[in-house]
């Protein structure tokens, strides 16, 4: 897998020295997503760039670490640098939310029917933690119908 871009100034803080960020981002994605043995984390604070490692048997939860991950303050991308992980080439998308956005408007855009909601919030359960708090510049997964 490539480099996923991310907004590097937004997101949620969850470590307040370059010197902790390892171990937080770790300890986020593994209290919020299970399925990754021997979880990595090198974070790179000049650059904003953080490698993932360790090793999953779902694509799935490939994507959801590389969210939680990017989805953090401080981080502009993420590469996959020693992760073993089936084939992520599914039918899954990404967007990034705009200011005005709202879940619904995402699911009428994508599934033509905005009562779909539900499907994208349970597809980034791991990223977004209440339906009615998205930010700007949050990247999320549509996942297909």
């Amino acid at each position: 897998m490539g480099l996923f871009d991310f907004v590097r100034d937004i997101g949620r803080k969850i470590f307040n020295s370059d010197s902790e960020a390892n171990d937080k981002i770790k300890a986020e994605i593994e209290s919020s997503l299970k399925g990754i043995e021997g979880l990595t984390v090198d974070y790179d604070p000049k650059s904003g760039n953080v490698k993932l490692g360790g090793a999953t048997s779902s694509a799935e939860a490939l994507q959801k670490a590389i969210l939680i991950a990017g989805n953090t303050k401080g981080v502009a991308n993420v590469t996959i640098d020693s992760m073993k992980a089936p084939s992520a080439e599914d039918q899954t998308e990404y967007y990034i939310i705009k200011s005005g956005d709202t879940l619904s408007a995402i699911a009428q855009h994508y599934y033509k029917d905005a009562n779909k909601y539900p499907k994208i919030f349970e597809a980034n359960r791991e990223v977004i933690k209440d339906a009615n708090l998205i930010f700007p510049g949050q990247k999320i997964r549509i996942p297909p119908l």
